[in-house]
């Protein structure tokens, strides 16, 4: 070899060696800039959730309100429920309205169109009768089962539920601002938790009935369950891997044909307590807190 071609081999080698160092640093000032504007983004919003009376629920985002079952017709209970029933004709942005079944405590018309006196809109199962006597500019929109439903802000799904008539019903997985939930209107346990829980994975909290209740208005009637007991509720919670309980769908006395077990909330901390989801119980009115974590508490009496 020459001394000409060992100069132009160092040469060479030179240069790659200063384009490489110049990749890497233009490479390394990329990188601190994508990380200086990820600290620079503002956080996500995060979502806000109101327990309305019944089984109904208000999700809040800054720029869009999402009601699931929302009640606020008064003669549907009358006096045997005594939850405070919640306004719902204040949303704050975008307004969508969810209802799991027709049955009139949960496909509350009054409510609906209360909820949506300013247009926005409601999503039922697909199957399910439209809705009448709604503002003109309400968008109604029958959803089929496991498809996704952009609502905004909002991602909902409907999946699978028992109703105790056999009635067409869905309950809904939503998903906003960073959190998961699940609603489960007023089902049965089923047979579809499983799937539910393998599709979606963990959710930040599940929306459950626990009164178990019986009815004697159909023929012949039976004492057995026809909504989620305190301890199937658990049991739902464990299968979807819900990091926590809200409890919905009790506290009815004495409406005729109509019982739900005794101490619906007693025997749901009784079936929780040897772990598992922690049950955060909401008064109509009241929003979750996020941040609060089971607490100790006494042993169920034996």
């Amino acid at each position: 070899m020459t001394l000409s071609s060992s100069f132009h081999i160092g040469e060479s080698s030179s240069r790659r060696q200063m384009i490489c160092g110049v990749i890497a640093a233009a490479a390394s000032v990329a990188s601190l800039g994508r990380i200086a504007a990820r600290a620079a983004a503002p956080p996500p919003p995060q979502l806000r959730v109101q327990r309305l009376a019944w089984a109904g629920m208000r999700l809040q985002l800054p720029a869009a309100t999402l009601f699931i079952d929302p009640l606020i017709d008064p003669t549907v209970w009358g006096s045997a429920l005594s939850d405070k029933l919640i306004a719902v004709d204040d949303p704050v942005g975008e307004s969508v309205v969810l209802i799991t079944h027709r049955h009139s405590d949960h496909g509350d018309a009054i409510a609906i169109a209360a909820a949506l006196k300013s247009g926005g809109t409601l999503a039922y199962a697909a199957g399910t009768p439209p809705f009448g006597g709604l503002p003109a500019n309400v968008r109604q929109r029958p959803c089929p089962l496991w498809e996704p439903q952009i609502f905004g802000d909002f991602t909902a799904t409907p999946v699978p539920a028992s109703d105790g008539y056999g009635d067409l019903q869905v309950s809904w997985v939503v998903s906003g601002g960073g959190r998961r939930i699940f609603h489960g209107g007023d089902t049965m346990m089923h047979g579809g938790w499983w799937r539910v829980g393998r599709q979606f994975g963990s959710f930040d909290a599940a929306f459950l009935p626990i009164n178990g209740a019986t009815f004697s208005w159909r023929k012949p009637a039976t004492d057995e369950p026809a909504v989620l007991t305190p301890k199937q509720a658990v049991a739902a919670a464990t299968i979807l891997g819900a990091e926590r309980i809200v409890p919905i769908h009790y506290g009815v006395v004495g409406a005729d044909g109509y019982s739900e077990v005794p101490d619906p909330l007693g025997a749901l901390q009784d079936a929780s307590w040897h772990g598992g989801s922690y049950v955060a119980v909401l008064k109509p009115g009241e929003w979750l807190n996020w941040q609060e974590r089971q607490t100790a508490r006494a042993a169920p009496m034996p």
